[in-house]
């Protein structure tokens, strides 16, 4: 009689276990490599995030992808078969969200991108019902760029990105945009996220006399096209994506930024958006929160992605809950439902209505166009 009486309860306390089962986020970043100026703030945030929501205890699993895309599909598949995660957050950066879109996706396993292609959300590709993201679209910020050059008088542009996903994406909807404007493209040049020189490539874009260049690469690679340009003696105007808004591209292009425009999240230039501005208070809460445990000034939009991922599990994980218990099927695809649900959800970049065409869900009011003054962002009205 002792004996059953002890079973049963070694079977009530397992059962108590599991319907308190804790919330198993798997985070993958770009910490060091070509994109760790984007990936480090990343995985400071994470250190910032709350380790509960609705009374269940989260834990958060971080890995570094080393800015290599293999790295980053071989960390993906241990979240799903050592760690069994509920949810995936990564990667840093486009190439490496792309390829891991497929394994989370036969994990049937919702993962939330920091990448900016809007290629990680095509509705087109069936694959992508498990995937969302916090980066504005490079299909909103080329809008943008385009507005301010057809304003500022701009009739030719030279285009030089990365040559990889990052690159080919920003190419393909900039210059769409550019045309249907009646922006000329005079020349179209790549390089890799670890090249030394882009000389051969500035030469060309040099003899091309453009009125605008548009730099489309991320973190402290992006400078090497722009400081290669000024020291060749180009004098027209300069436009870099959203990739760039962090310090540590300002502390690598130095001097060679003065007077660069770049579209970027509400985040980037919190405290001086207007008071009615419904992101701002949310964005100003990210910022102290952050510069208070790394200093004055730490603040990159990077990090906000990663902050907005968690924005939007705060928002999610109490309907999923309602519907199953974390650690299970049930509970993944509850979370997947409750995150295309998401409506009105006000995060550091801008106001999230997601659909299941739309699992980014920004508009106009995630973006603002910047200029680099004195070595600060400014924004401009």
């Amino acid at each position: 009689m002792q004996k059953k009486s002890l079973a049963v309860g070694v079977v009530l306390a397992l059962a108590a276990l599991v319907a308190r089962a804790d919330i198993t986020v798997g985070v993958n970043v770009s910490a060091t490599g070509p994109a760790a100026s984007l990936g480090i703030p990343e995985k400071n945030t994470f250190a910032l995030m709350p380790t509960s929501i609705a009374g269940q205890k989260i834990n958060y699993i971080i890995l570094d992808d080393a800015s290599d895309t293999t790295t980053a599909v071989k960390n993906t598949r241990k979240f799903i078969s050592e760690n069994k995660v509920d949810v995936i957050v990564g990667s840093t950066i486009t190439p490496n969200s792309l390829a891991m879109i497929d394994i989370a996706a036969e994990a049937e396993t919702p993962m939330i991108s920091m990448a900016a292609s809007a290629r990680i959300v095509d509705p087109a590709n069936p694959k992508v019902k498990w995937v969302f993201k916090t980066p504005q679209n490079d299909v909103q910020m080329s809008t943008a760029i385009v507005e301010h050059m057809t304003n500022a008088g701009v009739k030719t542009v030279a285009f030089i990105g990365f040559a990889d996903a990052y690159g080919e994406g920003w190419s393909q909807e900039f210059t769409k945009i550019a045309e249907a404007r009646k922006l000329k493209i005079v020349a179209n040049e790549r390089y890799n996220r670890a090249d030394t020189s882009v000389t051969g490539q500035v030469l060309k874009i040099l003899s091309a006399k453009p009125d605008a260049v548009l730099i489309a690469g991320s973190g402290t690679p992006a400078a090497l096209p722009q400081k290669t340009l000024k020291e060749k003696g180009y004098t027209g105007k300069f436009y870099q994506t959203h990739g760039v808004a962090n310090m540590d591209f300002m502390r690598v292009c130095g001097k060679d930024c003065e007077g660069t425009f770049l579209p970027a999240g509400p985040v980037l230039v919190a405290g001086q958006l207007p008071d009615g501005n419904p992101i701002k208070k949310v964005a100003l809460a990210y910022v102290a929160k952050y510069e208070a445990a790394h200093g004055k000034g730490s603040t990159s939009t990077f990090g906000a992605h990663a902050w907005d991922a968690g924005l939007l599990l705060a928002n999610a994980v109490p309907v999923a809950l309602k519907k199953a218990k974390p650690g299970s099927k049930e509970f993944r695809a509850a979370l997947r439902d409750a995150l295309e649900g998401l409506k009105d959800v006000t995060v550091s970049h801008g106001i999230v209505n997601m659909s299941a065409q739309d699992h980014l869900g920004f508009d106009q009011r995630a973006r603002v166009m910047v200029v680099i003054e004195n070595g600060v962002w400014k924004l401009l009205k």
